[in-house]
């Protein structure tokens, strides 16, 4: 089995080869999702988010109110760091569970695991990958696809990149990069010819 932890700054085309990798016959890992899955309804860590942080992060349906704690926790860096304490573990444990089933349906399976914050929690170093990709954009490419297909301001878009790691922080863990700067086209192409090396070895 090869495990490709797959990484890069906010907008820079990291779904795009999550697609591409899955579409060659990866298996398709999203931490987001997973974070999401780690305090769904009835889950362990919802019910520690609600012991910390209170019974009013819970909608009407049972689910977590996201805009509610994320407006404590962003606000209060003690707050995040108890957030995160919840949330990391678990999604640290789900994926290692989706890792493994992976491996036993196909022990030469591919795996791409998607985490946008791989070098800001340390799991570049702390993680048993056999890959580290980067996806790679320019700044103010990221800052234009933000504004274009999110809809934020090009000072959100910048807030939100400066709260990530460097570029420069990125690459200098990556084993591979891929170029998102050009046509997606261009993109997809290089993600073929990672597949056929790694295919190929």
């Amino acid at each position: 089995m090869t495990v490709i932890a797959l990484t890069g700054g906010i907008a820079s085309g990291k779904s795009t080869i999550g697609r591409r990798l899955a579409e060659l016959g990866a298996v398709r890992i999203d931490a987001d999702e997973l974070a999401r899955e780690a305090v769904a309804p009835g889950s362990p860590g919802l019910t520690r988010v609600v012991q910390r942080f209170g019974s009013d992060m819970i909608g009407a349906n049972g689910e977590l109110e996201r805009a509610a704690l994320g407006a404590v926790a962003f606000s209060d860096p003690a707050a995040l760091a108890e957030l995160n304490a919840i949330v990391h573990p678990e999604v640290r444990r789900i994926a290692a569970d989706r890792i493994a089933a992976a491996e036993a349906a196909n022990p030469d399976a591919v795996v791409v695991y998607e985490i946008p914050l791989l070098v800001e929690t340390g799991s570049a170093r702390d993680g048993d990958w056999d890959l580290v990709l980067v996806a790679d954009a320019p700044a103010e490419q990221r800052i234009a696809r933000m504004v274009e297909l999110r809809g934020m301001s090009a000072a959100e878009a910048r807030a939100r990149i400066a709260h990530q790691a460097s570029d420069s922080e990125r690459l200098a863990v990556a084993d591979a990069v891929i170029d998102t700067s050009r046509s997606e086209a261009e993109t997809l192409a290089q993600v073929d010819a990672l597949w056929a090396e790694l295919r190929g070895r």
